[in-house]
């Protein structure tokens, strides 16, 4: 009786359980779509098709290692891991021994240094930004990057955001130049080689990404004892 009743229940889940669609020729289609607009922009200019093609493969490269900005700040104070956050210290590692490289380059051959324009000064609004960005990031779930790899994976609900984020995005550009006269440039533009010289602007850098590497890991081995 006992077993009758069993192999009823598990009939009745398994009838519950709903069949998972064959996701394959979506993903043909999705492949067709992207080869066909890469055509089609390939008419128009070569630059287009470079960034179509680079946006594709990072939004893909994205999406399978769950790869999230926002994750790496939040996880450990929302779930305890930091696998995210070590793998995004990581990253920031090895581009600023690579950028440092090609900075080094240019300067070493008496050229203008690519990139220095984008060395903006440190002030309080750069602390007052962060934390009102990091606020959005955390009740959005998910930076720029988080937010159009969510939408491509069919999560609607983030199309409110992406449209915020747009909205947004374009207001702040369009009043930038006050903010940046009033406000951002009240603080100072630090370029460590100028300070430490290119060895040790570049060995600061990576120290302290290695003390966060530590702490991170520490914190994350602290979590899953606990």
């Amino acid at each position: 009786m006992a077993e009758t009743t069993v192999r009823a229940s598990q009939r009745a889940s398994s009838r519950k359980r709903k069949k998972k669609k064959n996701q394959i020729p979506f993903g043909v289609i999705a492949f067709l779509v992207i080869v066909a607009i890469g055509i089609w922009l390939g008419t128009r200019s070569e630059t287009l098709v470079f960034y179509w093609i680079t946006g594709t493969i990072f939004g893909f490269i994205l999406q399978r290692a769950r790869f999230c900005f926002t994750a790496s700040m939040r996880d450990p104070y929302l779930t305890g891991s930091t696998t995210v956050t070590k793998a995004v210290l990581i990253a920031l590692a090895i581009t600023s021994i690579g950028f440092t490289a090609i900075k080094y380059g240019y300067f070493q051959n008496g050229l203008p240094i690519p990139g220095q324009g984008y060395i903006a000064p440190i002030s309080v609004a750069t602390g007052v930004g962060a934390f009102m960005f990091g606020i959005g990031m955390v009740i959005a779930g998910g930076c720029a990057s988080g937010t159009l790899m969510r939408v491509g994976e069919g999560f609607w609900m983030q199309l409110l955001s992406l449209f915020f984020f747009i909205v947004g995005s374009l207001w702040g550009a369009h009043d930038f130049g006050w903010w940046k006269m009033n406000f951002m440039l009240s603080g100072k533009a630090i370029f460590l080689p100028d300070y430490l010289g290119w060895l040790g602007g570049i060995a600061c850098n990576l120290i302290i990404i290695a003390i966060l590497y530590v702490v991170a890991h520490k914190w994350g081995n602290r979590k899953k004892t606990d």
